[in-house]
């Protein structure tokens, strides 16, 4: 494997355009979900409080940058964007009530929501209102279960299977290790799909070793397990909080297998307190590393930093590339912003998958009917504290 050291990047000049609408803004008095052809309303769901607040932010901020650039260079065919972002706290129920606050602003489609048990839940209510969505970082499968719903992001699935995949391609590992989270369904969506593709591998899966939400803060036990195994590699498909965990636990036991992870490993090297040099040779696959040498992901996150202050994660170019994914769709299809909500959603249907963008996230990223992204992931290996890219 070849490691392509990424570099820092020129500053673009951040956009200036003051956005209509933000995280937390109250609906206006119009009720009705049909537009006022003045300007397109787009409606965003995501944590902005709680633990997963970190990934709310992380889109509202991406998605609010992309409407800054469309509304700058004219907006969609000439009419802006409005966006309204909303805190759904990473709940389930207050995700609905969230969409149902947008419903009555007037929301024409939706970006979002950020999490999976959120956006499965109001999947439920957008199907029935015939409402757009397209939801930046939920990657369980019913995230999409629905012809209204379509996603930036891989599903678990797909993470399992081309982590498998990889793996086995390249030759890392004849015994693997797996450690995931059972109560969580992103952690199982991608184990589950990974230990099925494994039979079709070349490596073994010789332990196979579960935690819960009210276990993840001591892996003696399954790494014990993983070493006593033999495992050469060891896969962790859950986030990077516990993953810092993990490698901090297995150093202290003198256990150094190759880790591999998934997009939940975005950001570990800025845990609080983690020495960064325990996740050197750690893989993972990502659709989005703010390192890379890309001229469109050096503009990003430039003008990401000049606006917000920080470097962007993957949850942000997710928002990001979905905002102009609406736009090209809206464009595709000809609609305007006259148009009810379930008529936009009716044309954004057949829209989604004639269009290709150029994104931060992928090259010629496209849509199936399925609502599935077509696009090839990222693998990163962190070297010397920092993120590498694997060519």
């Amino acid at each position: 494997m070849k490691l392509k050291k990424v570099i820092s990047v020129a500053l673009m000049a951040a956009m200036t355009m003051t956005l209509m609408a933000g995280c937390g803004s109250k609906p206006n008095d119009q009720t009705s979900s049909s537009g006022d052809g003045e300007v397109f309303k787009i409606g965003g769901i995501g944590p902005v409080t709680g633990g997963a607040a970190v990934y709310g932010e992380a889109v509202k901020n991406g998605a609010e940058l992309a409407v800054k650039e469309i509304n700058e260079a004219g907006g969609i065919n000439g009419v802006p964007i409005e966006f309204n972002y909303q805190d759904d706290e990473n709940d389930a129920e207050k995700a609905v009530n969230a969409y149902n606050t947008l419903k009555d602003w007037g929301m024409q489609m939706l970006l979002g929501t950020v999490t999976s048990a959120p956006c499965v839940a109001v999947g439920e209510v957008a199907q029935e209102d015939n409402t757009f969505m397209l939801t930046p970082s939920g990657t369980a499968v019913d995230c999409v279960k629905y012809d209204n719903a379509f996603r930036v992001c891989f599903s678990d699935p797909m993470q399992g299977i081309e982590s498998a995949k990889y793996i086995g391609d390249n030759k890392l590992a004849k015994k693997v290790a797996a450690i995931y989270d059972s109560s969580d369904v992103y952690s199982t969506g991608i184990y589950q799909a990974f230990a099925e593709e494994a039979e079709n591998q070349l490596f073994e899966i010789v332990a196979a070793e579960a935690f819960t939400a009210e276990s993840k803060s001591d892996f003696s036990v399954q790494l014990q397990k993983a070493k006593d195994a033999g495992a050469e590699l060891v896969f962790l498909p859950f986030y990077y909080s516990e993953a810092s965990l993990v490698l901090k636990q297995a150093a202290g036991m003198n256990y150094s297998p190759i880790f591999f992870g998934c997009d939940g490993m975005d950001g570990i090297l800025a845990v609080e307190g983690f020495d960064a040099n325990l996740a050197n040779d750690l893989i993972f696959l990502s659709p989005f590393t703010p390192t890379s040498e890309d001229e469109a992901i050096q503009n990003f996150v430039t003008s990401f930093q000049d606006t917000y202050g920080g470097t962007p994660n993957q949850f942000a170019a997710d928002a990001y590339d979905g905002i102009y994914a609406i736009k090209a769709a809206v464009e595709k299809a000809g609609s305007t912003a006259d148009m009810s909500a379930s008529d936009l959603c009716e044309a954004l249907k057949t829209a989604m998958t004639e269009i290709t963008i150029d994104g931060v996230t992928a090259k010629s990223l496209t849509w199936e009917a399925s609502g599935e992204p077509s696009k090839e992931p990222m693998v990163v290996k962190i070297a010397n504290g920092d993120y590498a890219v694997v060519e």
